[in-house]
């Protein structure tokens, strides 16, 4: 298997089940940017600058950048009443000469913020030689003006952590404390936004990066201001007829089916781990008649504790393991444990992934954006049909439509979940293994992308960039300015990696 860069993610899990805690590290819109090496000059826009920016440090980045505000009217229409201050990120290229056309990050969840990167890395290295780097914080994220929700600190206890009742509840609570008319908080406004921020830097073109959520908000972009895009990239696709989140159970549960199948015919694993699939489906009979309790010491501090844990929230758990492969592997191995009556692997997990995505997600956003431009679009009905046969059942979609009941109700432009149609150069990136953003999505967004080649990274899950032939990709397509010529194919020798057989890991 191709080894990934040391300390990137192979994954960027964007897109959530719609409970607030698993949000938290769910929604990480992205885990892998690097913005490596000294910074030199400035950015290419410079000249026509409206936009002051003053050197400044990203949290765990150790290059320099240049960061600013930007305001904006909440009230784009209207023109008039509450702006909001945009927080705005260039991190320079390193040539004295550089491209004009920047690379900007178009960050998931929805709810991620682009200029919260919990780490440097090295993905655009080779992109930030010649280009200059962008992140803008979407309104009602990061730094700018945010809708903050966050129902269970990492600091509660075990009980918090697993609870998985009166979201909607907590949710009301903490939009009645937002300064903030959470109806102008969409995808077209912050799309909006941007093209003022790419104006006010003095860019004429940019390049546009969506990651998983971050896709809808590139095809968004590319629709409202076609002739500002030279190129765009879209990993982890989300086209305008998925809808968050209705789709998740049915590809997730397609995820699982292939990990749970691939376990099967893995001599090792089979060994270590027979009848994996029925025993799952006994403990999930189990929890669907009684909750468990659970008993186990807390995986950082050690102290024990106790709590009860649904069916609904172990699921929603599973569900977040998929995201990597390199998590993935894991599975198997705290199935077999939980079967046996042995939480304290699965709950080590569970809250590892807490830790490593922080608080990094604005949890009123996701609902912004999702109460506003996909639950409108479905029922109940719509949602039991999707889920249907599916271990995750209907639980998220129906909780989507509870939050949403009372939602403030947002207008959107006419047609806007219409596929978009667009000449721009985009590649599009999907990994074989994405249990939320599955490669049939990106061929279904190809079919109207009529200057565009669609690339499946083997063994990989939500968001190929560890991959050392994605960020190949991604720059020829920057250089060449078109798909013409690029390779269609991508790390043919990947495979998933292999499955833990014991707490010592694989089968050497």
């Amino acid at each position: 298997m191709e080894a990934p860069l040391p300390g990137v993610r192979t994954h960027i899990p964007s897109f959530a089940p719609p409970r607030l805690r698993a949000l938290r590290w769910l929604a990480l819109g992205l885990a892998a940017l690097a913005l490596a090496g000294c910074s030199r000059g400035g950015p290419s826009g410079a000249e026509g600058r409206k936009v002051a920016l003053s050197p400044c440090r990203l949290e765990g980045v150790a290059s320099q950048a240049l960061c600013g505000t930007y305001e904006v009217f909440e009230d784009r229409a209207a023109k008039a009443g509450r702006k909001i201050a945009l927080r705005v990120v260039v991190v320079p290229a390193l040539a004295a000469q550089s491209e004009p056309d920047p690379l900007v990050l178009l960050a998931g969840g929805p709810g991620q913020a682009a200029s919260r990167v919990p780490q440097v890395l090295l993905a655009l290295e080779r992109i930030r030689r010649k280009r200059d780097i962008v992140l803008v914080d979407q309104r009602g994220t990061g730094g700018s003006n945010p809708l903050e929700c966050e129902p269970h600190p990492l600091e509660e206890g075990l009980a918090a952590r697993f609870d998985d009742s009166g979201a909607a509840e907590k949710l009301r609570k903490c939009r009645e404390g937002w300064a903030a008319d959470v109806r102008h908080y969409t995808t077209p406004n912050a799309m909006d936004d941007l093209d003022e921020v790419r104006a006010a830097l003095g860019y004429d073109k940019i390049n546009l990066w969506g990651v998983s959520y971050g896709t809808r908000a590139a095809l968004v972009y590319m629709r409202q201001h076609p002739d500002r895009v030279r190129t765009a990239i879209l990993d982890g696709v989300a086209p305008m007829s998925l809808y968050l989140p209705l789709n998740a159970p049915r590809d997730g549960q397609h995820a699982l089916d292939a990990l749970l199948a691939h376990c099967a015919k893995d001599a090792a694993c089979a060994k270590a781990y027979p009848d994996l699939r029925p025993r799952t489906e006994g403990l999930l009979a189990k929890l669907a008649a009684e909750p468990a309790r659970v008993h186990v010491p807390h995986p950082l501090t050690g102290v024990p504790e106790e709590f009860t844990l649904s069916r609904r929230a172990f699921l929603s758990e599973l569900f977040s393991q998929l995201y990597s492969p390199e998590m993935a592997s894991l599975v198997p191995l705290t199935l077999d444990r939980v079967a046996r009556g042995e939480w304290a692997p699965f709950v080590a997990l569970s809250v590892g992934q807490s830790e490593g995505a922080g608080h990094t997600v604005s949890h009123g956003l996701y609902y912004a954006v999702v109460c506003a431009e996909d639950a409108p679009f479905y029922d109940a009905a719509a949602v039991e049909r999707e889920a249907k046969g599916t271990w995750f059942g209907p639980d998220m979609g129906l909780e989507t439509l509870a939050i949403c009941a009372d939602w403030p109700k947002a207008a959107l432009p006419a047609g806007y979940r219409e596929p978009v149609v667009s000449d721009v150069p985009t590649l599009l990136l999907s990994g074989e293994l994405d249990p939320v953003t599955p490669p049939a999505w990106a061929e279904d967004a190809k079919r109207t992308l009529s200057h565009s080649l669609h690339v499946v990274v083997p063994g990989v899950g939500h968001n190929t960039v560890g991959a050392d032939c994605a960020r190949t990709l991604m720059n020829d397509l920057l250089t060449r300015g078109s798909v013409e010529g690029l390779t269609p194919s991508c790390g043919t020798s990947l495979t998933r990696p292999p499955f833990f057989t014991s707490f010592a890991g694989p089968v050497p």
